[in-house]
């Protein structure tokens, strides 16, 4: 066939010609990608640095009493404050973690997994530091026994049992981060329930929700489990304020007191005032 008009087929055109075509396959492919406008960038930024916290000076102006420790998960040292294994403070309802991992673990053990209603209390207790929840769980469990279970199970060595009291257990920056690590590392709920346990730390709401987070970026914010407590306790007057926050490379406690004249939101500063101050890149 000689007329001038007629194209070969693919399977018979030049090798040249066969190529492009591939080649255009892989260009359409990279318009669509490109978006609507088909373009395509390439930025060759390199990944954003992760936050994250390290010992340095801490110089936060407090009207009152402070502690802090942070732990380095990957050596495990621990700093902080001058004070910080020697001073101790009001746990509140920081160790509301701990009786829940607690309850959790005891659970297991026994072989008598936790009934969906006991799992919501549980989620209160944490997520909305429902202190009737953590009373309950508190009582049902041995009272005095489940913070005597803590300071053994963590290895906690400057925290002090005030009975019938859960949340009046006194404690040390330290020990704060010591608990935290249990918490993290299985210890405390054992391992079959400590993704539970963080995933309800990070999703702590309401009033809560404040302290070493509000210093953090909003994508390293979300993905910290935290605890805070916070107790105006007669006695002294004083609002006693424990913040924790728990990531995969460092756990840092923060201890405050203060007038009580002051409102919760000073506390809330303070915490967030000292991780600033530890905040670094790497």
């Amino acid at each position: 066939m000689n007329d001038p008009k007629w194209t070969p087929p693919f399977w018979v055109m030049p090798f040249r010609a066969r190529r492009i075509w591939p080649i255009l396959g892989v260009l359409a492919s990279l318009l669509i990608l490109g978006g609507a406008a088909g373009v395509i960038v390439a930025t060759g930024l390199r990944p954003a640095r992760v936050p994250v916290l390290t010992p340095r000076t801490v110089s936060v102006d407090v009207d009152g009493f402070l502690a802090w420790a942070l732990l380095d998960r990957r050596t495990g040292t621990i700093s902080g404050s001058a004070n910080y294994a020697t001073a101790t403070s009001t746990t509140a309802s920081m160790i509301k973690i701990w009786i829940a991992a607690d309850h959790l673990r005891l659970a297991e053990a026994d072989g008598h997994p936790p009934s969906r209603q006991r799992l919501d209390e549980l989620t209160t207790m944490i997520r909305d530091s429902d202190n009737e929840a953590a009373d309950d769980v508190y009582q049902l469990d041995g009272g005095n026994d489940v913070v005597n279970r803590m300071i053994s199970t963590c290895g906690l060595t400057d925290t002090t049992v005030v009975d019938g009291r859960w949340g009046q257990t006194q404690i040390t920056a330290r020990d704060a981060v010591r608990l935290g690590l249990c918490v993290a590392d299985g210890r405390a709920a054992g391992h079959a329930w400590t993704p539970w346990i963080l995933t309800q730390m990070r999703k702590v709401r309401g009033e809560g929700r404040f302290g070493i987070i509000d210093a953090l970026p909003s994508r390293v914010a979300d993905t910290t489990a935290i605890k805070n407590g916070w107790t105006v306790v007669d006695a002294d007057g004083e609002w006693h304020v424990a913040c924790l926050g728990v990531q995969d490379r460092w756990i840092l406690a923060v201890l405050t007191r203060y007038d009580a004249s002051r409102s919760l939101g000073y506390g809330a500063g303070v915490c967030a005032d000292v991780t600033r101050q530890l905040l670094g890149e790497s």
